[in-house]
C-alpha cells in the first residue's frame, strides 16, 4: 500500500514538474518597457509588473513588447513589423501616451466599424485584430492607463509634462480609460481598470514635488498644490527625491509599489482566466 501511495506522489510531482510554460505577450508602452530596462529609472524601481505577475504566476513566461514612448495608433501602425507571436494570453496596457499627444479617442463606432487608425478606438480594433489572427482562441486582457501627476523624466527634465488633472486636446485621461472598458465590455474581455483603483488615484502618486516659493526657497508640496507652482527644469533641481516616490517615481511611472499593484490586479485577472 505504501508503495502505491508512494508512486501516486511521484507521478504527481512529476507530472507538476514538467507542467509546459504558457507564454504571455504584454503590449504597451515604457511602462511595460521598463520592467527589463531598470536603468532607465534612475535605479528607482526594482522590479517590473511583467515581472511581479510571473513570480505571482510561475507557469507563465512573458514576452515584452513594451515600446517607449509608443501610442496604441504606434502600436497598430507598426503591427506587421512588431514580431509578435503565437501567444496563450496578451495583455494591452496602453492609452496615456495617446492622451498627451492629443489623439483622438473616437467612439466605440470607430471599434465596432473598424474604422482605421485615426482613433484611439480604431487603433485598438487593429491591434485586436491581429492578436486574433495569431490567435483565435487566445485569452486577452485590457488594462486602462493609469492616473497621472506632473511627470518629470528622472534623466532628462526637459522632458515633462502636466498631470491628468488637466484635458489635453480637449480631452480627459478618464475618457481614455472609458475607451479601454467601454471595449472590454463590448468584447466581454476583463479589464484591468487602473484609472479608477484607489491606491492610485491623483494624491497618491508622489508624496509631494519639492519646489521653489517666490522667494526661492524649496518647498514639498503635496497635491494638489503642487500643480500651481511653476518648475524651471533648467535652473530648478529635480522635483522628486527618493523620498517623494509612493506609487510612481516620476509622477507618471510606476514605482516598485506601483508596479506590485499592477501585478497584483493583472495576476488576479489571469487566474479567473484559468492560467
Amino acid at each position: 500500500m505504501k508503495k502505491y501511495i508512494f508512486l501516486i506522489i511521484a507521478l504527481f510531482g512529476f507530472s507538476s514538474f514538467t507542467e509546459p510554460k504558457m507564454t504571455w505577450v504584454a503590449i504597451g508602452d515604457s511602462i511595460t518597457y521598463l520592467n527589463d530596462h531598470l536603468n532607465e529609472t534612475g535605479n528607482r524601481v526594482t522590479k517590473g509588473y511583467l515581472t511581479g505577475v510571473t513570480e505571482r504566476l510561475p507557469n507563465l513566461h512573458y514576452i515584452n513588447q513594451g515600446h517607449n514612448g509608443w501610442t496604441a495608433g504606434s502600436i497598430a501602425d507598426s503591427i506587421e513589423r512588431l514580431g509578435l507571436v503565437k501567444a496563450d494570453v496578451y495583455s494591452v496596457f496602453l492609452g496615456t501616451n495617446d492622451w498627451w499627444q492629443g489623439r483622438p479617442v473616437g467612439s466605440i463606432n470607430d471599434y465596432k466599424n473598424s474604422a482605421g487608425n485615426s482613433t484611439v478606438y480604431g487603433s485598438f480594433r487593429i491591434i485586436l485584430n491581429k492578436i486574433r489572427q495569431l490567435n483565435p482562441h487566445v485569452k486577452i486582457v485590457l488594462i486602462t492607463p493609469l492616473q497621472r501627476n506632473d511627470f518629470v523624466y528622472i534623466a532628462d527634465a526637459n522632458n515633462n509634462a502636466y498631470g491628468s488633472y488637466k484635458k489635453k486636446n480637449g480631452q480627459s485621461l478618464e475618457e481614455f480609460a472609458n475607451a479601454v472598458i467601454a471595449i472590454g465590455k463590448y468584447e466581454n474581455i476583463p479589464v484591468v481598470d487602473l484609472y479608477h483603483e484607489p491606491l492610485l488615484k491623483m494624491e497618491n502618486l508622489v508624496k509631494y514635488k519639492r519646489l521653489k516659493d517666490k522667494t526661492g526657497k524649496y518647498v514639498d508640496y503635496t497635491y494638489p498644490a503642487s500643480t500651481d507652482i511653476p518648475f524651471n527644469p533648467k535652473t530648478d533641481d529635480y522635483p522628486y527625491p527618493v523620498e517623494a516616490v509612493n506609487y510612481t517615481y516620476d509622477g507618471l511611472h510606476p514605482s516598485d509599489k506601483g508596479n506590485a499593484v499592477i501585478a497584483k490586479k493583472l495576476a488576479e485577472s489571469f487566474k479567473q482566466l484559468g492560467l
